[in-house]
């Protein structure tokens, strides 16, 4: 059992494999759940100074087949303690954080049942404060106590709690809608400034489905064409993930096909999304952060944009030339989100943070990561363009994409692998400083970074750590024909001395 209750820590947040699929042992059931449970009972009480009797909190899942039961062996435990619980059913991420927010509500903490956009056999926890999420060492806390109690025999409270079964998607579309409409302030139809404009969403199966319906269709928009609605937690259509290019190639002919102003995607929980505009053009990845960023420096001038380790020069330069700040940081939606917090608390004006994954999170709504807020500032926007006869594209002026990209993956098999990777970093480090067309970039805070130069063009590399597993990253891109595999050429001559690195990823 302590085995199993480890290995579901993952970050900040719980993720396992919750049905039985092929050869993989399941991690996530409802025993792991309701000893998690006692575990996030005895953090949360210490961590808000209450007694369970005199806490509420509100459980929410995806469109996962696993969901109902994890949620229902957690709840029991929740009750068990003396908790009032708000089960809201099917949810999405960022509705659950603002359970805590809302006045109706104002939870003491919220508990999603999600593994983002993890195949259909997985299935994890997050939790939240009206703080925010929870971090690793929180989780830590939690799985530690999981495996203490899994020791001994759990005692039942005698007092029990009690459970209040609703939807929290109604009020949290009713805050979008009323968000979209505030910020149009159309003169023309204030009530329905998606008028006469048709907006594509792809919800792959997850829980983005309601913004069709309870969002677009309320604001005036036509929704035909729209795709995969209806939550189905077994994902029969598409991997739910904005990054994946079979789901994006699908939004795209959507879009093409039924003559759209915009194509929206989200991954399973809403906590990301993409976009396509009405050429069929992909906004993602640098792409989105570079129009998420010029929407933020239109409103807020000289801000600073947080951003992963990933993102390309071009984007810097466009952010620059917009008048802003960047401030590359390291991979992680709650890395960028907790840099973007401490610059704000140093005095440092920053108003978005934003992951190349598509995860955003604006300082107007309390840095939470939200594919459904981003959307809807995204919208504010079209509409406002559209009255001027223009379209989101025209944002996006001056804005260049790297010639070529691309990421390469390799397993580590040494023992120790963060020594292993040290090792190699300072490798990279003294042959930067011996060859000419290399220069390191001394602003990095994640793995190193090299600008390389050539006669061609220009190009870099990043070379990290994988968050979660035994693998090295390496990030490259060119502005030039072939300069990616020149780039990775000139690395692999030095992967080459490692013998516990697997090669065959190149």
């Amino acid at each position: 059992m302590q085995k199993k209750l480890e290995r579901l820590q993952s970050s900040s947040d719980i993720r396992g494999i919750a049905v039985q699929f092929e050869d993989r042992e399941v991690t996530l059931n409802r025993e792991t759940a309701a000893l998690l449970a006692q575990g996030y009972i005895s953090h949360i009480s210490k961590r808000l100074g209450k007694n369970p009797e005199d806490m509420r909190v509100s459980l929410g899942v995806d469109s996962r087949v696993t969901g109902e039961k994890l949620k229902c062996a957690f709840a029991e435990v929740l009750m068990d303690a003396g908790m009032e619980v708000y089960d809201f059913g099917l949810a999405t991420t960022p509705s659950m954080f603002m359970s805590t927010v809302f006045e109706n509500y104002k939870c003491d903490s919220a508990v999603m049942f999600t593994a983002s956009h993890l195949p259909f056999y997985y299935n994890g926890i997050k939790f939240f404060t009206d703080k925010g999420g929870f971090e690793n060492e929180d989780i830590k806390e939690i799985t530690e106590k999981a495996i203490e109690l899994s020791e001994k025999q759990a005692k039942k409270h005698i007092q029990k709690g009690k459970i209040n079964r609703t939807s929290i998607l109604k009020d949290y579309s009713e805050f979008l809608v009323n968000k979209i409409r505030e910020g149009v302030n159309s003169s023309k139809n204030y009530e329905k400034p998606l008028e006469g404009m048709r907006i594509i969403v792809d919800a792959g199966n997850g829980s983005g489905g309601f913004f069709a319906k309870e969002v677009l269709e309320v604001l005036g928009a036509d929704t035909t064409g729209s795709a995969f609605l209806n939550p189905d937690g077994n994902f029969p259509n598409h991997i739910p993930n904005p990054e994946d290019q079979t789901a994006i190639n699908f939004l795209k002919k959507s879009v093409t096909e039924n003559n759209a102003d915009l194509g929206i995607i989200f991954d399973t929980d809403v906590d990301r999304a993409a976009c396509v505009d009405k050429a069929g053009n992909e906004i993602n990845r640098n792409r989105l952060i570079a129009l998420t960023s010029a929407i933020v420096l239109d409103e807020f001038p000289g801000s600073t944009i947080v951003t992963d380790s990933v993102t390309s020069d071009e984007l810097h330069e466009f952010i620059i030339k917009s008048g802003g700040k960047h401030f590359r940081y390291q991979r992680g939606y709650k890395n960028v989100i907790n840099k973007a917090l401490e610059l704000n608390r140093q005095g440092i004006q920053c108003h978005l943070a934003i992951e190349t994954s598509g995860h955003a999170a604006f300082k107007e709504n309390k840095f939470l990561d939200d594919g459904a807020y981003l959307t809807a500032k995204i919208l504010i926007k079209l509409a406002k363009l559209n009255e001027e006869g223009k379209n989101i594209e025209d944002l996006l002026e001056g804005y260049k994409e790297p010639e070529e990209s691309k990421e390469i993956r390799l397993r580590i098999t040494a023992d120790s692998r963060h020594e292993y990777i040290d090792k190699l970093m300072k490798d990279i480090e003294t042959h930067s400083k011996k060859t000419e067309n290399w220069k390191q970039v001394k602003e990095n805070y994640e793995g190193i970074r090299v600008n390389c130069t050539y006669k061609e063009g220009k190009g870099w590399f990043l070379l990290r750590s994988s968050l979660h597993e035994p693998i090295i990253c390496i990030n490259i891109e060119s502005n030039f024909q072939n300069g990616t595999d020149l780039i990775t050429k000139e690395v692999t001559d030095i992967l080459k001395n490692y013998k516990e690195i697997e090669m065959s990823g190149l």
